[in-house]
């Protein structure tokens, strides 16, 4: 039933904007991608993403703004986070890049990290580039005819981005397209790319939608990664935007972040779930400032 009532919330908002006070002024743009599971636009489950419950909660503590949300593909976001609007994405990682013209929440979450997926037939293949079921990205980026997936203008960690950054543009398979991460699947199926980088939560819900098994599939964390990854709120780098930030943040602490924990959770494959809710205590202890 709250899931539901979720989705009739950002409904409304998506079809005019929702003025939540008489004196609300400024109209706050909500930045949504397709990002299972935090964010599900379409399918049995739609609405039913971590972020999909947590941004009603942001709403009604902001009823100094109307809110709208708008569903937008990465590079999209990215270019009007680049503008002189008022919008924000409510699920962002940090990176030098981006502060040059966003400005950041507290943090405001944390998943499991970035990784690689390769289909199960090639693991022997690919053997050389598996460590103590760790993947070897810098190693695969120099080898030879290899070509992993990506999604443009994402970020997956400054450490892998950093390693994105250098590699030879063929070794790249970009894809900028609203499903891209199910065209990425796709291109693996057909032997034109051998890896692809993602959230494994989201690359397995996608899989679905595309017909494949994610007993297919194998996914390996980053040779040197952390096995979690902090996100923020962003808002463009106005003074609408840092005026949104500073209310957020007075926000964020008084939001029961436990459902949305556990609905995060509840993605995740037994053994990830299980290492995730154990270690969940200490994400919010000493947390960085972006």
């Amino acid at each position: 039933m709250a899931a539901r009532l979720n989705q009739l919330c950002l409904a409304a908002l998506m079809a005019c904007g929702w003025p939540l006070s008489a004196n609300a002024q400024d109209t706050l743009i909500w930045l949504l991608r397709d990002l299972p599971p935090l964010t599900i636009f379409e399918g049995p489950r739609s609405g039913e993403g971590a972020l999909d419950q947590l941004l009603p909660m942001l709403i009604e503590r902001l009823p100094e703004y109307q809110h709208q949300v708008l569903h937008v593909n990465r590079a999209r976001g990215t270019q009007m986070l680049r503008e002189p609007s008022f919008t924000c994405d409510p699920s962002l990682l940090w990176t030098a890049e981006r502060a040059k013209y966003v400005v950041f929440s507290n943090q405001a979450f944390v998943v499991a990290s970035n990784g690689v997926t390769l289909r199960r037939s090639q693991l022997e293949a690919l053997s050389a580039f598996i460590t103590q079921d760790q993947f070897d990205l810098r190693a695969f980026l120099e080898a030879h005819n290899t070509r992993i997936g990506t999604i443009a203008e994402r970020s997956y960690g400054p450490a892998i981005d950093e390693q994105l950054k250098h590699a030879d543009a063929h070794k790249l398979a970009l894809h900028y397209g609203n499903d891209a991460l199910g065209s990425l699947l796709q291109m693996q199926r057909l032997g034109r790319l051998e890896a692809v980088l993602g959230y494994w939560p989201e690359i397995r819900y996608h899989a679905m939608q595309q017909g494949i098994a994610s007993e297919d599939l194998r996914f390996y964390p980053i040779k040197g990664s952390s096995p979690y990854q902090r996100t923020y709120i962003g808002c463009s780098d106005t003074p609408q935007g840092r005026q949104a930030i500073e209310r957020i943040n007075q926000v964020l602490g008084d939001i029961p972040l436990g459902q949305v924990q556990q609905s995060y959770a509840s993605w995740l494959d037994p053994v990830m779930r299980e290492r995730y809710l154990q270690d969940n205590p200490s994400f919010f202890q000493d947390a960085p400032a972006p």
